[in-house]
């Protein structure tokens, strides 16, 4: 699965799993690529080497909220009635054109 943002395409990976859940992208520099938690409503930065973007979407994938380049170490929580909520790790600067209430469609 494929996002484009400004005319360049960044690979998503799902976490699926209890490991690639855990693991995100704590440990990585020079990130170029996205990770999708679906049926998640919160992250953490610990462990990150670098800022990233954060979307929050709901089931529908419409942006809830976007946060950009969270610093390491900190907690990411999104509130949300329906609790089926997703949320999508970018490299840094790149959800600087999504709004709320934007969807996204991947590829």
């Amino acid at each position: 699965m494929v996002i484009k943002i400004n005319n360049k395409i960044y690979p998503i990976y799902q976490a699926t799993n209890f490991f690639t859940r855990l693991k995100g992208l704590m440990f990585q520099k020079n990130i170029n690529y996205g990770i999708l938690f679906p049926r998640c409503n919160s992250i953490h930065t610990f462990f990150m080497l670098s800022p990233i973007d954060v979307i929050i979407l709901d089931q529908d994938n419409k942006i809830l909220a976007t946060y950009q380049n969270i610093v390491p170490n900190r907690i990411i929580h999104y509130h949300h009635p329906i609790k089926k909520t997703s949320i999508l790790e970018l490299p840094p600067n790149t959800s600087l054109n999504f709004h709320s209430g934007d969807i996204i469609t991947f590829q």
